[in-house]
């Protein structure tokens, strides 16, 4: 579930928020300038066994920062990165009880975006076009400018045919398409926003360690018709445990947290907590900083 905060299109810096997850995406875009610019809060739920490496900068100039994908045919791709330059993307899959077995790797519509010059409305206009190409996804977009101000888009493959840029407000999106309200969604959309309220007032560390625990509330919300009639019998087995913000099964489930904060000077704090050797006692965190070129 994810929950990540998306930027907006304003003539005036706002503060966007954002929380991503295995699937759940959380997106404020309103608030007094004073007050932080950007926050993400993601988690990304995946096979244990899946190979993949930690979040670290890569391509031209190690200008962007991801995790990345290593499964064979589907290497080099990403579910969550951004930029030196700005370019900020996240990516959720949509439940679907069947998945096209020959369909393209969704994590490479991330990497694409964070290295190539489209602006992010541009981008997503293109990839609607090829929606069809690809299982069920939701991905967001976003050029992050401190001096001509941000904007974020969202598109969905199984959604409307054309991108849309987000006004300022909250938001939230999981495996379904964006603002659809299942119970795990609200809930940790809620305790996000909880936290975000009281981000002026603490200390940077310790708005990611709440934020961190917001990520990792195992809490089932149910029963939820909306994931069972979405999921049908693909979702059934581990139903109890999918319908919480921290997926946590036996070989499936929330692998790696991830918490970006932008201010309003651009400096950017990437902290990424992630699972060692498919065990769910052993985990690693690492944080990076850098202030955005753009």
């Amino acid at each position: 579930m994810w929950f990540l905060p998306v930027a907006a299109v304003a003539s005036t810096v706002l503060p966007h928020v954002v929380c991503p997850g295995s699937g759940s995406v959380m997106v404020q875009l309103e608030g007094d300038a004073d007050g932080p610019r950007l926050i993400l809060a993601a988690n990304r739920d995946e096979s244990y066994h899946r190979p993949s490496k930690l979040a670290d900068f890569w391509g031209n100039n190690n200008e962007v920062l991801s995790g990345l994908d290593m499964e064979e045919g589907k290497a080099g791709g990403t579910w969550l990165g951004i930029s030196t330059r700005g370019k900020l993307g996240a990516l959720t899959n949509y439940l679907q009880p069947q998945q096209e077995l020959y369909a393209r790797g969704r994590g490479e519509l991330v990497t694409h975006f964070l290295t190539n010059d489209l602006d992010s409305l541009s981008y997503l206009k293109k990839v609607s076009t090829e929606g069809h190409l690809y299982n069920g996804f939701n991905l967001i977009a976003a050029d992050l400018s401190t001096a001509k101000g941000d904007v974020v888009c969202y598109y969905g493959n199984r959604g409307e045919p054309e991108p849309v840029v987000l006004t300022p407000g909250t938001y939230g999106l999981s495996n379904a398409l964006l603002e659809t309200p299942w119970k795990k969604l609200c809930f940790g959309k809620q305790l996000f926003m909880d936290v975000v309220e009281q981000s002026e007032a603490l200390p940077k560390d310790t708005l990611v360690s709440h934020l961190l625990d917001v990520l990792n509330n195992e809490e089932a919300q149910l029963p939820d018709p909306a994931i069972e009639d979405q999921g049908r019998e693909y979702v059934q087995p581990i139903l109890s445990k999918y319908a919480a913000v921290c997926v946590r099964s036996a070989t499936y489930g929330t692998r790696t947290n991830t918490i970006i904060l932008v201010d309003a000077d651009g400096h950017v704090t990437f902290t990424e907590r992630s699972m060692l050797d498919n065990d769910t006692s052993r985990w690693e965190t690492n944080t990076y900083e850098f202030t955005l070129q753009s």
